[in-house]
């Protein structure tokens, strides 16, 4: 374990001060060795209410819903403050969350930093005004003015697989509208949200009680954050079985509700697209973070004819991966999360051969790894697009090859699923190409390798991959509310 990872002590922050959980502390441990890290701050029912009524007098009776300059100061003071701890914050996001170092330069932790400054901007320059002129419903002249205001007190519920990324997909665009939050983070990876906090408390102007954070492993406190009547919006990433149940506990209440859910995105190889060259990015990038991504494409659709060509090319891109230490500058595929994580994903290996399939190559532990939660990269073929493996999430290395007849077919056998978050389409006819894209049905589609991940770009999925979108304007509008303005003239 590096020097630089964060020694036990790890506290809350509610209402502008660090504080020690309620219940104590818990076992924050890392997944690629299964050695425990240390501890964190257990917080309990209490600390939650506390932090909750702390958002809710922050929002109501301070001045932070009012200045938007204010909060892109503390925004830009915020990122700031983060970069001057990046190395410790990668240490930590490497061995808390099983990162590949790699990715802690882009979406795992440097990238997410940067992006607070987009949502500063977009606290500074946005319209919050409309006027949408004049006009006389039964008989009343009248001016009206549209009015955007913030939606008050946020619960930010997170997942462990992309924790900067998506902590600060919250925090940042809630906060530049004048919301305040409480975020509940896994408790997975309760140190990467511990040390936000500690440099919120101690190095930024932001107001106390704008951003509590709430570290536990009791789940419980998601669910009281969701029903309390002082909560006004819930932004929620996670598992759809999950997502089903804050929507039906927000239901009592009727607050907002901004769902970001599971994915079984399909990757579409034309048959004018170089198969080969296709096949093996669609192997790789399933890989990479040990296939712990909602959006990764995890069905490659191929050309019937080309099918053969297809698995070849995707078993040799899987084999040469090797899950490894994380820490290590090569590493693409670390380990999965928890014991809890390998054990469901080789349950669905179990069901892939059950069903009939071919395990090509994987389909089980690494020989040389005695230590760590790995999982070798696993490509399965001969089963069709109904059978289990490939309608569920598995949030693995896993990859289920399936044969199509032609673009028409593609996209049936694409939209042949709950989900709708995420996919890819590859070839070489534009025509094509855009009848394809505008035939599945899914949030964002990436073309012959092209990246959608932007802090300007929203994201979120179709169907039961969610509702609404995070990042972007469109992200950024999911935590405010709108207010029309009519004044007789």
């Amino acid at each position: 374990m590096s020097a630089l990872v964060t020694p036990d002590g790890s506290q809350l922050l509610i209402g502008g001060k660090l504080v020690p959980g309620g219940a104590g502390t818990f076992a924050t441990v890392n997944p690629a060795t299964e050695e425990v890290l240390g501890q964190a701050a257990n917080g309990d029912a209490a600390d939650m209410d506390a932090a909750i009524a702390a958002a809710r007098t922050a929002f109501d009776a301070g001045s932070w819903s009012a200045d938007p300059a204010f909060r892109a100061r503390c925004l830009r003071q915020l990122r700031d403050s983060l970069r001057g701890h990046i190395e410790e914050l990668r240490e930590i996001t490497i061995a808390e969350a099983g990162a590949p170092r790699m990715l802690t330069s882009g979406p795992q932790l440097e990238g997410p930093i940067g992006d607070l400054g987009y949502f500063a901007e977009l606290a500074e320059n946005y319209v919050w005004e409309t006027d949408l002129g004049s006009a006389a419903p039964m008989g009343i002249k009248s001016g009206r003015t549209l009015r955007r205001e913030p939606v008050g007190v946020v619960g930010a519920i997170t997942p462990w697989n992309f924790p900067h990324q998506i902590n600060f997909a919250k925090i940042g665009p809630a906060l530049a509208a004048g919301a305040t939050v409480v975020l509940k983070p896994a408790p997975d990876t309760p140190w990467c949200a511990a040390l936000v906090g500690k440099v919120i408390a101690e190095e930024t102007d932001i107001p106390a009680g704008v951003v509590n954070i709430v570290t536990s492993d009791d789940h419980g406190l998601g669910a009281q954050l969701v029903t309390d009547p002082r909560v006004d919006m819930i932004s929620f990433t996670g598992s759809t079985q999950t997502g089903r149940g804050i929507m039906a506990g927000a239901a009592a209440s009727l607050k907002k509700v901004f769902l970001e859910l599971g994915g079984k995105s399909a990757f579409v190889v034309l048959d004018d697209a170089n198969i080969a060259a296709a096949s093996s990015y669609a192997a790789f990038s399933v890989c990479v973070h040990a296939g712990q991504g909602c959006a990764l494409t995890t069905r490659l659709l191929v050309p019937r004819e080309s099918y053969d060509e297809a698995v070849r090319a995707a078993a040799k891109a899987m084999s040469g991966i090797v899950p490894g230490d994380p820490g290590n500058a090569g590493t693409v595929c670390g380990p999965l999360i928890s014991e809890r994580q390998r054990a469901r994903v080789e349950h669905y290996l179990d069901l892939a051969r059950a069903e009939g399939g071919t395990v090509v190559t994987g389909g089980g532990r690494p020989e040389d790894a005695a230590r760590g939660y790995f999982v070798q990269p696993t490509l399965i073929t001969g089963l069709p697009n109904t059978s289990t493996v490939a309608q569920e999430e598995i949030f693995g290395p896993v990859l289920v090859v399936i044969p199509h007849d032609g673009d028409e077919d593609a996209i049936r056998i694409a939209n042949e699923s709950p989900y709708g978050l995420s996919g890819a389409v590859w070839g070489t006819d534009p025509d094509r190409i855009r009848r394809v894209v505008q035939g599945v049905r899914t949030g964002t589609l990436s073309v012959n390798g092209g990246v959608w991940y932007s802090a300007d770009a929203p994201f979120g999925g179709y169907k039961q991959s969610g509702n609404g979108r995070e990042l972007g304007v469109l992200g950024f509008e999911e935590y405010l509310e709108a207010k029309l303005i009519a004044t007789a003239e």
